[in-house]
This record gives C-alpha cells, structure tokens and sequence, in this order.
C-alpha cells in the first residue's frame, strides 16, 4: 500500500497496466468555462503507483479559462500544443507577485508546487495544452469552489471580512453553481 494505492503483484502486472490510449481526442469544451481537463494519473493508469508522475490534457475552447487553482502536491510543467494561452501564476504572502505571459505552440511554463496559477485562450480558434506533474496524484483545488462552493458554506463574516464585500455580494457568490472543468 503506497500513497494511497494499492501495489500490484509485480508477476500479475501487464501492459495494460502501464497503457492509456485516447489522448489525442479532443474533448468537450461547451460549459461555462470553456475548458476541459482530462487527467491521467494512477486513478487511469496503475502503473503510475510510486513513480511520481502524471500528465494532463488541457482543451481550450476561444477564450475559454483554467480558472485559477493550485495543485498540492506537485509542480506542473505545462507546453502548448495548439493555438495561444496566457498563463501565470501568483507568490505566495507577504509579495503576491503575478508571473504571466503569453504562450503559443512549443512554449512552455513551470507552475511551482502549490502556487495559484490559470491559463486562457486568448486566441480565436481551439487551444491545447499538456502538463506534466511531479507526482503520481497532485490533486487540484480549485480556488473559487473551494472558497464559495464549499459544503458546507463557509461562514458569511468570514468571507464579508476576508473580501470586503457586501454580504449580499458573498451569498450571491456562494448561491453560484461552481464547475470543474474535468
């Protein structure tokens, strides 16, 4: 039992433990954020178990986002496939510094381990992106559902404090249907 998985019985292993065909299918970007995710871990592929990787497929529709997230447990790496994102990412406390730039095919960016960061297509036509993470589970919180579509509700004085906003403002948020885009 490692990271949560199960090993396999090295002698009851095959190919398909190590295999995942499909990736270079498109998928469906037609939801309120204009993004797919399609992630490929130890979940698809039991191979992965204690090698401490795992990739992703990002489908970008126009101007569709990767709303902003942070993974806990890895650094992603992340090149462009097709078409241009701007992607960035924010330091943490006391600097909240903004590292962004636009990315067009064969560019890459390294999301440091967890790290706010996003990406959107800011081109007219499809974009694609894979990332590579350093881990075999790097999970994802994505910042907006975490904060105002927890379950249940985090309390109103705190997020009206936190935010400086009117309270109608954060129950107007937290009454919001929050997507993930997987």
């Amino acid at each position: 039992f490692v990271n949560g998985k199960f090993c396999k019985d090295p002698n009851l292993a095959t190919v398909d433990d190590f295999f995942l065909s499909g990736i270079d299918i498109p998928r469906s970007t037609s939801n309120p954020l204009g993004s797919n995710v399609t992630r490929i871990t130890v979940l698809q592929i039991p191979g992965l178990n204690t090698l401490g990787i795992s990739i992703a497929r990002i489908d970008f529709a126009p101007y569709g986002v990767n709303a902003p997230h942070i993974h806990p447990r890895a650094t992603e790496v992340l090149v462009v496939l097709e078409g241009t994102l701007y992607a960035g990412f924010v330091t943490s406390n006391p600097d909240n510094r903004l590292f962004a730039k636009i990315l067009n095919k064969g560019d890459v960016i390294v999301f440091p381990i967890g790290l706010i960061h996003f990406e959107i297509n800011i081109g007219q036509t499809n974009a694609v992106a894979l990332s590579s993470f350093n881990s075999q589970n790097p999970g994802v919180i994505t910042i907006a559902n975490a904060v105002f579509g927890s379950n249940p509700p985090i309390n109103l004085d705190v997020l009206t404090k936190a935010f400086q906003l009117d309270k109608d403002v954060i129950n107007y948020l937290q009454k919001q249907l929050w997507l993930n885009n997987d």
